[in-house]
């Protein structure tokens, strides 16, 4: 059976109990012994027949007279040299207690404080940007500690993604921003130096170019937004199936561009959110779909509440779906539907990141998985309406 561990408060408690009982009970416990011993000595001092007055009045048996009159005669200077050796000898003993106390506690205070210095040691290490502190099998030390122990663990194993993401993001978006600032520096010093010539169509095509970098700051600004967690705005309780109906409309031109058709089975799911946030949220996965799951040929949208009294939002498709190494890191950003990480396909690469930064932000999530027959499920759920 496992020993729960107990408290700092409760140790430190257990152990000042502990140190007090244990000096008292040695002071207490040699002081009579101390008195037997120098009375003896003293009495070895005396004259026997005085020596003889003395134990037989501790005894309890009646001396002898002329040994009871010479006993009295010394008694006060007996007992006042006694009396003070006693106390010399007491006070050394409380001494000595102290000190055996005094090694005792420290022995156990370094018991307590030796975790405590690994852990100040560990946030040393993580200050100085060492992420590995290998806290993972920390034992040792109080309940308390051991939490910290944990938490410190935990942190560094956070940080350190937190790093490992912030460097790929950082490759990330200077991948995207090297190709169409390529091509625009291309054209326009190709237009300049007389090589290209001045064509509408090129012109349309720069255009793109420079729409294509807006969304991309766009997005990478609404993910800074649910960093800084002010991506919601106003909340109203609204209906998803409502929310759904307008967002399929709006995208219907796109996908029957891409020949998908549209299939729903609305169920009232009303819920408090940002009505804005959500329709953007959904648009982005409508426009996913177009764009790698168009060869299903159908793309289709539920909504309703489950029995965890969730509303949800559900599109299904039958396109290729999500295999099963890539559907862990679907929602990493510039992260695209497929492989080749094409542009013409896979848009900014934002889409499912900024989806499930605003699923959270109304304390919900999104969720991916491969859909039965083919395909993929990709589903937004909040916290349905209470009312």
């Amino acid at each position: 059976m496992r020993i729960r561990r107990l408290s700092l408060s409760t140790v430190t408690a257990i152990t000042i109990a502990a140190m007090l009982m244990l000096s008292m009970i040695i002071a207490y416990s040699t002081f009579f012994w101390i008195m037997k011993q120098l009375t003896e000595v003293k009495l070895r001092e005396l004259p026997a027949d005085i020596a003889q007055a003395y134990r037989d009045i501790q005894d309890g048996v009646m001396p002898s007279v002329d040994g009871f009159r010479k006993l009295m005669a010394v008694v006060p200077e007996f007992e006042k040299t006694l009396d003070y050796q006693m106390n010399l000898a007491f006070m050394g003993h409380i001494l000595l207690a102290a000190l055996i106390c005094g090694a005792i506690g420290y022995w156990l205070a370094r018991r307590i404080a030796r975790p405590l210095e690994r852990l100040a040691s560990a946030a040393e290490t993580l200050r100085e940007g060492d992420f590995a502190v290998g806290l993972g099998n920390f034992r040792g030390g109080t309940s308390e500690v051991q939490r910290l122990g944990k938490t410190i663990d935990a942190l560094a194993t956070d940080l350190d993604h937190m790093e490992k993401r912030l460097r790929f993001n950082t490759m990330a978006v200077a991948h995207e921003l090297r190709t169409p600032l390529t091509i625009l520096q291309g054209n326009l010093q190709g237009m300049i130096d007389g090589v290209f010539s001045v064509r509408q169509q090129g012109l349309q095509d720069l255009l793109t170019q420079v729409q294509g970098l807006s969304r991309l700051v766009e997005d990478l600004r609404t993910l800074s937004l649910a960093a800084g967690h002010k991506l919601i705005g106003d909340r109203a309780v609204t209906d998803l199936a409502d929310e759904a109906a307008t967002v399929l409309a709006a995208a219907r031109p796109m996908l029957d561009e891409a020949g998908m058709r549209i299939e729903t089975d609305f169920a009232p799911a009303r819920t408090s959110v940002d009505p804005e946030r959500l329709r953007q949220a959904m648009l982005a996965i409508v426009d996913n779909a177009s764009r790698y799951a168009a060869a299903g040929g159908v793309l289709r949208c539920e909504t309703g509440i489950d029995g965890d009294r969730m509303a949800f939002v559900r599109f299904l498709d039958r396109g290729p779906g999500l295999p099963e190494e890539i559907r862990s890191i679907s929602f990493d950003i510039f992260w695209r539907g497929e492989i080749s990480r094409s542009r013409e396909t896979g848009g900014t690469g934002l889409g499912l990141s900024i989806v499930e930064a605003i699923a959270r932000a109304h304390q919900g999530r999104l969720e991916a998985r491969a859909r039965n027959g083919g395909g993929s499920v990709i589903a937004i759920t909040v916290p349905a309406d209470a009312g």
